[in-house]
């Protein structure tokens, strides 16, 4: 029926959006559970149920059908009042009634505060995907600026994921792009590492970087501790928004340079001038005087809903992205941006100010329930006048730019898969297509990769990668490594979907390879009992030419398509991405075998000891030869860890 739990914070601890720790749930006692059909009386009968349970409380409740899969994530100040809304069918739009009649069991959330269940809310949207909530479909994580702090010449790089390495960090930026760009003019300017470690400390001569002034060169002593961190120092006061004080710094050290006849640093100093001109110049959107913020305007046509946002951190812009979020029918706009930037603040720290193009109906709450994330209040305005005003402006017609062109793009996608589905004879156009391809040399590091696609683009949060690690599969036999990876990936969608309605069997697979790897994929899926999932293999055509692709069907049929065909472009893509993916995950797996050590084989043996015992012996060949007596010699190696050295290599 329903279940709840409490988190175990302390009150008045500021919540996080990254602490879904904090909410420990125990499992349901019971559940109701009805037929897959909807029925408004038996949603009412469970709903009523729950409500009879729940006190006017803050918490997190979830809708779930017959089959346990979650229907809807809402939050609530008072839990009993919220869901008791749902008995009242008459008031609910079409949506929710329909929501409300598949609703077979609850599960309920008690929080702290209604600003805790806000964040809860976000969390558990972003981890089930609800089918009737607003959706933030974006599975890039954004790219930070990290200067480390943790070295006497700290680094500058590009970072993206948790920010556990010491030191500080500035963005979001909205692409690789823009870091890589915004890195590579830092790098003139301030003239930081961008090395690892160990590559600095092996150095005995400046690299290249330091040739075309990129570099200072600390690592061969070309400055010293005193004045790289002078230029650290500017480093961060430019990327926190003094850009002005230190370009005026560096041209009074020009100054001086060229009074003192020193015209090789005059030269040196202009060049970071010009750098500095340089990231400032290349900021399509004025953002002087905004300081640290993040602007998000709205556009709707359609029945769509785009949302433009802008980074701004030191009155610099530091790229812009659109989002189009799914599941918005009938929904109001500002409650679309309200649902979204929970959703968006769970994976990326809030700055203290917030510019939206409309009143939001719960900025309060959720100006609260970031706070913990932004270190401090966050402010939620809508700019009336002034700069921020001009900004937003800017920001409203960059959304309807990009709405139009996601509808010309859907549009245009719509009519190739369309096309895509008639010349490959599909029932309908295909939602989830898989490509596959496999990577090796000469059967070594062997390595199947598995892309998805659907009309929206590549779905990259599903690719997967097979290492290829069965013994009956022989080393560079291309027909069974395609076996091998389809029997796995098939085997483990009949475990795990086997009533196909989980989103995770492919409505077309496209196989990079002709007749045999086709008739080896046939084969496989036969094997399993699979006959209805279409099957396409695509072949270079004569002379390996790109653009005379043959596309081989199950029953030895061959097709082909013009050279300028549309529709061809877009297969072409699918297939060399899928190549791409696969010589990727090669590489990766074939740089990890040249690095590995025999020593890694020997259990209890970790990186300390496996360096210790290096040094000491000078090669693993030698360690292996070692007797006991010398393993026992060796710093940091005990008796029984030397007994279990010599015992692995003598068993």
């Amino acid at each position: 029926m329903a279940r709840s739990s409490s988190p175990h914070s302390p009150a008045g601890t500021p919540p996080s959006p990254h602490g879904a720790e904090r909410f420990n749930e125990e499992k349901a006692t019971s559940a109701i559970r009805g037929a897959d059909q909807p029925d408004m009386d038996q949603g009412i009968a469970v709903i009523r149920e729950v409500v009879a349970t729940l006190k006017p409380q803050p918490g997190v409740y979830r809708m779930l059908d017959a089959r346990g899969d979650v229907l809807y994530v809402g939050k609530a100040r008072a839990l009993k009042n919220r869901v008791a809304n749902y008995t009242q069918v008459d008031r609910l739009p079409n949506r929710l009634r329909r929501m409300v009649s598949l609703t077979r069991s609850m599960t309920i959330v008690t929080t702290n505060s209604e600003a805790e269940a806000l964040l809860l809310e976000a969390q558990l949207i972003k981890r089930y995907r609800p089918a009737y909530n607003v959706l933030l479909r974006d599975d890039k994580s954004f790219p930070f600026i990290l200067l480390r702090s943790d070295h006497a010449f700290p680094r500058i790089m590009k970072h993206r994921g948790a920010r556990k390495a010491k030191g500080n960090y500035y963005g979001p930026f909205a692409s690789a792009g823009s870091v890589n760009t915004t890195i590579n003019a830092l790098q003139k300017l301030f003239l930081l590492r961008s090395c690892n470690d160990g590559f600095m400390a092996r150095r005995d001569r400046p690299c290249l970087l330091y040739q075309i002034r990129r570099c200072s060169a600390p690592c061969v002593g070309r400055i010293d501790e005193e004045g790289y961190a002078e230029l650290v120092r500017q480093a961060r006061d430019f990327l926190s928004g003094k850009s002005g004080a230190v370009q005026r710094e560096i041209e009074a050290q020009m100054s001086e340079a060229a009074e003192a006849l020193d015209f090789e640093r005059a030269a040196m100093l202009r060049d970071r001038l010009r750098a500095a001109t340089f990231i400032q110049g290349s900021q399509a959107i004025n953002a002087e005087g905004v300081g640290n913020a993040d602007v998000f305007a709205v556009a709707a046509k359609g029945g769509h809903v785009g949302i433009q946002a802008f980074f701004i951190r030191g009155g610099q812009n530091w790229g812009h992205r659109a989002f189009f979020p799914t599941h918005t029918d009938g929904l109001e706009e500002a409650e679309v941006l309200t649902s979204f930037l929970a959703q968006f603040y769970e994976d990326v720290p809030p700055p203290r100010l917030i510019l939206v193009d409309r009143l939001l109906p719960e900025a309060d709450l959720l100006a609260e329930a970031l706070q913990g994330g932004a270190g401090g209040k966050v402010e939620i305005s809508v700019p009336q006048r002034g700069d921020r005003r001009r900004l937003m402006e800017q920001a409203e017609r960059n959304a309807v730019e990009a709405l139009d062109r996601r509808l010309a793009e859907t549009g245009t996608k719509a009519k190739i898969f369309r096309e895509i589905a008639d010349f490959l004879e599909l029932g309908d156009p295909p939602d989830r297509i898989e490509i596959y391809d496999n990577s090796h040399i000469q059967g070594t590091n062997a390595v199947g990769g598995m892309v998805v696609a659907g009309p929206e683009g590549f779905r990259k949060g599903q690719y997967r990668k097979f290492n290829i690690k069965r013994p009956e599969t022989q080393p560079g036999d291309d027909f069974a490594m395609m076996r091998e990876v389809m029997a796995r990936r098939f085997s483990r969608a009949q475990d795990e979907d086997p009533e196909r309605d989980k989103g995770m069997w492919p409505d077309l697979v496209l196989i990079d390879g002709g007749k045999g790897q086709m008739t080896a994929v046939r084969e496989t899926l036969e094997e399993l009992g699979i006959e209805d999932v279409p099957l396409i293999g695509v072949s270079k055509g004569p002379d390996r030419n790109a653009g005379r692709e043959v596309f081989h069907f199950p029953d030895g049929r061959e097709k082909m398509l013009p050279i300028n065909s549309p529709m061809l472009f877009h297969l072409q893509q699918l297939r060399d991405e899928a190549h791409r993916f696969a010589i990727g995950a090669h590489r990766a797996k074939r740089s990890r075998a040249i690095t590995a050590s025999p020593l890694d084989e020997i259990p209890g043996i970790g990186p300390a000891r496996k360096r210790a015992l290096l040094l000491h012996f000078g090669t693993a060949g030698k360690v292996r030869a070692a007797s006991l007596e010398d393993l026992q010699r060796a710093p940091g190696v005990s008796a029984a860890v030397a007994q279990t050295i010599y015992d692995f290599y003598h068993p």
